[in-house]
């Protein structure tokens, strides 16, 4: 064998380690790549199924916010009737249940201090008259010590 033949000989073995070198990361490539399409499918696959129960949801809310929506026309209504209501109560019924509040008012205040005046005026009179019969009662007892 000459020295090219060696040399050619050489260069083949380099350029097959370099060839095998390189098919490492390129088949590490190849299954990295297998991983990602086999992940990018079950995403896909979950994917479908929760899209579908999401609609679902969003339907049923639909419905729901329908029904709400009536429900507060008609508590908007009632409202509207009962101010109204109250405004004739109060423009028909107000002033004279009031004037009639003051007056039951007035007479329950009047008969409670009357009735608190004859009290104190009967506690009064029995304190007047204890002192007496004390006042009489050392008196005797004063005659009698001497």
């Amino acid at each position: 064998m000459s020295a090219g033949e060696i040399a050619g000989l050489i260069a083949a073995v380099a350029f097959v380690a370099l060839v095998g070198f390189l098919a490492w990361p390129l088949i590490k490539l190849g299954a990295v790549l297998e991983e990602t399409r086999r992940m990018v499918r079950g995403v896909a696959d979950e994917t479908v199924p929760l899209l579908s129960e999401v609609t679902t949801t969003v339907t049923t809310a639909n419905g729901q916010l329908v029904r709400i929506d009536a429900i507060t026309s008609n508590v908007q209504s009632v409202t509207t009737n009962v101010s109204a209501l109250t405004a004739i109560f109060a423009a028909t019924l107000g002033s004279p249940v009031i004037k009639i509040a003051a007056f039951t008012y007035g007479v329950r205040s009047a008969l409670s201090h009357r009735s608190r005046a004859d009290v104190e005026k009967r506690v009064k009179s029995q304190i007047k008259a204890e002192r007496a019969a004390a006042k009489a009662s050392r008196r005797q007892q004063g005659r009698a010590a001497s």
